[in-house]
């Protein structure tokens, strides 16, 4: 029997692209099963200290769905770096400006805080309509 020790080398080339489509599903069960695919927690080389994840794309992200009041409850918050510069936006009104922030912020909310996590974030593509630039990749359709 061997011990077999994962390394960081030729990790861009066993990435897979994966395409989820957000149409009718709910927010928080899709970020928790999409960050699990970019930490790469579904394959069996996982490694806590290396990110062999793959990358995601999420279309149909103005079609997501939130249960209960949180529609007009929640509220999503950004600071401008300036005195006084807190923005706020309720969820209603971000779906309608800017409807892929709602499934980025809870995707970055489940990943690690580190700088790993950060890279780990960036292997995500969120777009509102169901065309999107990545077909040359050939990305695999999943089903939750």
């Amino acid at each position: 029997m061997r011990t077999f020790v994962p390394s960081g080398k030729n990790l861009e080339a066993n990435r897979k692209w994966r395409l989820v489509d957000a149409e009718g599903k709910t927010v928080g069960r899709l970020a928790s099963q999409i960050a699990t695919i970019l930490m790469g927690k579904s394959k069996p080389s996982y490694t806590p200290y290396i990110d062999v994840g793959d990358h995601v794309v999420v279309v149909n992200a103005e079609k997501v769905v939130l249960t209960g009041t949180k529609w007009q409850d929640k509220v999503y918050r950004r600071h401008t770096g300036y005195p006084g510069g807190l923005k706020e936006i309720s969820a209603q009104k971000q779906l309608q400006q800017h409807p892929e922030r709602i499934i980025e912020s809870a995707v970055r909310g489940m990943l690690p805080k580190t700088k790993m996590g950060r890279h780990m974030g960036k292997k995500l593509k969120v777009y509102s309509g169901s065309d999107h630039p990545h077909k040359a990749q050939q990305p695999e359709p999943l089903t939750f």
